[in-house]
């Protein structure tokens, strides 16, 4: 809404969207699943198994850009026949909101007893608190009403969609926004913020983008599966 405190243009304006069935990652892809799939025969490019930064089996994997992201979903459909991929944005944030319509999806604002961010920073009438510098093993913070953790903080996540400077003339349905006949390098989707942001970042609406080749710290990504029958637009 506009009214947001810390909205941007680019967050607006609210638009109805259609979505169909889907599945949605509990938390980020961690580090021992990385190193899993990374060592299956590749399909398009080859993955490092150890590319993170904050090393620990349950940390979600960074260092991966938005191709590594691609690679890993690309090997899950091959090895189990399902259909894996990365979420639209439209997917991404009604599964983060998970009914709620609050900046966050635990209400009004949030506290580094909640998600990991930088502490030292607030929203609203928050309280400052802990800045851990790194990330935490997932799902160490209280899961949002649909049973998914870390859709705020900890590692940004990578979508599917192309990045456009605000919502006029969105897709009324849950499908990638893309931009076409795009080449490689135009910016992708990031969403949910990290351990290195201020909690404004966090918020269930905030749009951040990176060129797809990026691998950075505090950029990771979830998955989602869809029922047989339905299609994923990479």
């Amino acid at each position: 809404p506009e009214d947001e405190p810390e909205r941007l243009e680019d967050e607006g304006p609210q638009h109805e969207v259609t979505l169909a069935s889907f599945f949605m990652a509990q938390t980020s892809i961690t580090q021992a699943q990385w190193r899993a799939v990374a060592g299956w025969q590749k399909v398009e490019r080859d993955l490092k198994p150890d590319p993170s930064t904050f090393k620990g089996a349950n940390r979600p994997v960074e260092q991966v850009s938005w191709f590594d992201a691609l690679e890993f979903c690309s090997r899950l459909n091959k090895r189990t026949g399902q259909r894996y991929g990365l979420p639209s944005e439209a997917q991404w944030e009604y599964a983060c909101r998970a009914g709620s319509t609050t900046p966050f999806h635990c209400g009004a604002t949030l506290t580094p007893e909640l998600a990991n961010y930088d502490g030292n920073h607030v929203y609203a009438n928050g309280p400052k608190g802990t800045y851990r510098e790194q990330t935490s093993d997932v799902a160490s913070f209280p899961a949002n009403g649909w049973g998914l953790h870390d859709m705020h903080g900890n590692v940004w996540e990578w979508c599917q969609d192309h990045c456009h400077d605000s919502y006029n003339f969105a897709p009324g349905d849950d499908q990638p926004w893309l931009i076409p006949a795009s080449v490689d390098d135009k910016p992708r989707l990031l969403r949910g913020g990290s351990w290195r942001d201020f909690p404004g970042y966090c918020r269930s609406a905030f749009r951040g983008h990176y060129g797809p080749g990026y691998a950075l710290d505090f950029v990771g990504f979830r998955v989602v599966c869809l029922p047989q029958g339905s299609s994923l637009n990479p």
